[in-house]
């Protein structure tokens, strides 16, 4: 049953990935300034909105396990902090690329650019975290406080572009930059694959979590012997 559902979820994203790049290439106009590469904000926007959704799904887990003490929590927050990763790192690359394009540099210090990093590098800490501790409740516990306090930095990234006058635009979904309703439409369209996507990642990284577990428990039965 588990797998099927993988491979309906994986199919869909798949199918409808497909349909939303041709629509993006046949049936949306270049922006007016931007000209054909204002289409990465298609992908770029909605792989921010997963990243930030694994992360408070992460906050979620990481609580639920403090108070119950269940190691099924701590593999949702360990697979969500994953997935996230992987999302943030797609929206910092897409990110890059179109700022090499527009503003001529891969990168530069703008507090939404910072943040986001910053962001990125303490759950990749929460990683480093979690192989540096052997002991499995002392993990999930270490780990379950970092994701906490890692995520306190989210709302500042998220909210960074309408505090801070700089270089990175303003917010393009509301507001004085808000954008046409067809390009709007496309990028919650799209944000629904990047979902799909990311929930195959999680019951993926979920299932391997239990795999370990199991393994861990073995070993230290051998070891106990």
């Amino acid at each position: 049953m588990r797998e099927k559902i993988l491979y309906t979820l994986g199919a869909a994203a798949v199918l409808l990935l497909a349909r939303n790049i041709w629509v993006m290439l046949t049936g949306l106009p270049d922006e007016a300034f931007q000209g054909a590469i204002f289409r990465i904000i298609f992908f770029h926007v909605p792989a921010a909105f997963t990243c930030f959704l694994c992360f408070f799904v992460a906050l979620i887990a990481s609580i639920g396990y403090l108070k119950t003490g269940r190691m099924d929590w701590d593999a949702l927050a360990v697979s969500t902090t994953e997935a996230g990763l992987a999302f943030g790192a797609a929206n910092l690359i897409s990110g890059m690329i179109w700022a090499r394009i527009i503003w001529g540099i891969w990168w530069t210090w703008d507090w939404r650019l910072t943040s986001m990093l910053v962001c990125w590098l303490l759950y990749a800490g929460y990683l480093v975290l979690r192989r540096a501790v052997e002991e499995p409740a002392q993990r999930a516990r270490l780990a379950a406080v970092l994701s906490i306090l890692s995520f306190t930095v989210v709302p500042f990234v998220f909210f960074s572009i309408k505090w801070f006058r700089t270089q990175h635009p303003q917010p393009v979904l509301y507001g004085e930059g808000k954008m046409d309703a067809g390009y709007r439409a496309m990028l919650y369209g799209n944000w629904v694959p990047l979902l799909m996507i990311a929930v195959i990642l999680v019951m993926v990284r979920m299932e391997q979590e239990k795999r370990l577990r199991e393994l861990d428990a073995l070993r230290r039965e051998a070891h106990a012997f």
